[in-house]
This record gives C-alpha cells, sequence and structure tokens, in this order.
C-alpha cells in the first residue's frame, strides 16, 4: 500500500493524509436496515475491530422508514444511510493516519449486514510521500 502522508512523523499530529472508502451494499433485510441500535452497535463494533477510535455515536430515524448513523472518531468520520424499501444502503468511512483500516471496517459491516452485494472504492487522500 502507498503511504500518504505529509509532515511530522508518521502516527503523529502532523498527518493530513487518509483513506476515504465509499461503498454501496445491496441485498440487506429491510428489518436490520430499518433498526438504529443495531447500526449504531453494528458500526462500533467493526470500527473498533478496524482500529479506528469512537469517540460519538447519533442516529437520525426517518419516516416511514430509513436510519442514518454517524460516528464521530478521532480518526475523521463513518456513516451509514440505509434504504429498507430497496434493500440498501450507502456506507461511508474516512479515517486519517495509519491506525485505523477503513475498507476493513467496511468489509466486517458488510458481513455484518449479509449484504448479497457490494461496491466499494477507496478514494486516497492527502499527498503521497516522496
Amino acid at each position: 500500500m502507498r503511504s500518504y502522508f505529509v509532515g511530522g512523523e508518521a502516527g503523529g499530529v502532523g498527518e493530513f493524509a487518509g483513506r476515504h472508502v465509499l461503498a454501496e451494499f445491496s441485498g440487506v433485510a429491510a428489518e436490520l436496515l430499518d433498526d438504529p441500535v443495531f447500526l449504531c452497535e453494528s458500526l462500533e463494533r467493526v470500527l473498533d475491530k478496524a482500529g479506528a477510535t469512537v469517540c460519538e455515536l447519533t442516529y437520525k430515524q426517518f419516516e416511514p422508514h430509513g436510519v442514518t448513523a454517524m460516528a464521530l472518531l478521532s480518526e475523521s468520520h463513518a456513516s451509514i444511510h440505509t434504504y429498507p424499501e430497496r434493500g440498501s444502503a450507502f456506507v461511508d468511512v474516512f479515517t486519517c493516519g495509519h491506525k485505523a483500516d477503513p475498507e476493513l471496517a467496511v468489509q466486517l459491516l458488510r458481513d455484518l449486514l449479509g449484504a448479497s452485494v457490494s461496491r466499494v472504492t477507496t478514494i486516497h487522500r492527502g499527498q503521497e510521500d516522496s
């Protein structure tokens, strides 16, 4: 993996680089996608396993259905926005530095949700070391 890092030492305060993982899941049970407690607990669990530090979790339940769950991380943020009527969700995990693995967080969340289809894109943010 390329290192994307600017200034300071790796792992230090000067890091201004990271990986932003964008995912779309489908084939997920509607009841899971409309359960904010399950989604928040799942998001917290996968982020912890991926090495991220969760500072705060919040969610919004929509009517007639759908949930947005968000995690504020020391490393940046993570979110899931669900469409139970479609069995689908958008997932966004951005972490700065080298401590957390956003790709792992997304894979673990996909598995917890039992998504039958996933499309995942990773964007490297910041500047590459020379």
